[in-house]
């Protein structure tokens, strides 16, 4: 009986691994290409490696290629839609401790952020 709870523990967490990243992170009133200019127009890339913005490349936070993959934001906030919306809006409101500082981004600019990052997936 143990045997099979296991079996079948393993085997959902084995089937999440292929869910596609609009059932991980549903963002139906964020646009991932107005996230992106957004992302361009704040300049996140003055500090962060940003896949789809040339340049700059900045390396005092962390690359976000891959973030879609990630479980948590900041290493401690769950890596969900609002979390990362109020994050991206106001990262020390979330996490005090946060180098990141708040960002000019209206609450749907934040959506859009977030959503563009939802896109981003591990090479």
């Amino acid at each position: 009986m143990a045997g099979r709870a296991i079996s079948l523990v393993v085997l959902a967490s084995l089937s999440a691994c292929g869910t596609d990243v609009a059932e991980q992170h549903p963002m139906p009133a964020g646009s991932p290409e107005a996230g992106l200019e957004a992302i361009r127009a704040t300049g996140c890339a003055a500090c962060h490696v940003v896949p789809g913005v040339e340049w700059p490349m900045g390396r005092t936070g962390p690359s976000l290629e891959g973030f879609a993959a990630r479980p948590l934001i900041a290493g401690s906030l769950s890596n969900d839609p609002d979390t990362l919306t109020a994050f991206v809006r106001n990262a020390p409101a979330l996490s005090p401790d946060s180098a990141m500082p708040p960002m000019p981004l209206t609450e749907s600019q934040a959506r859009d952020v977030a959503a563009y990052l939802y896109t981003l997936q591990p090479r």
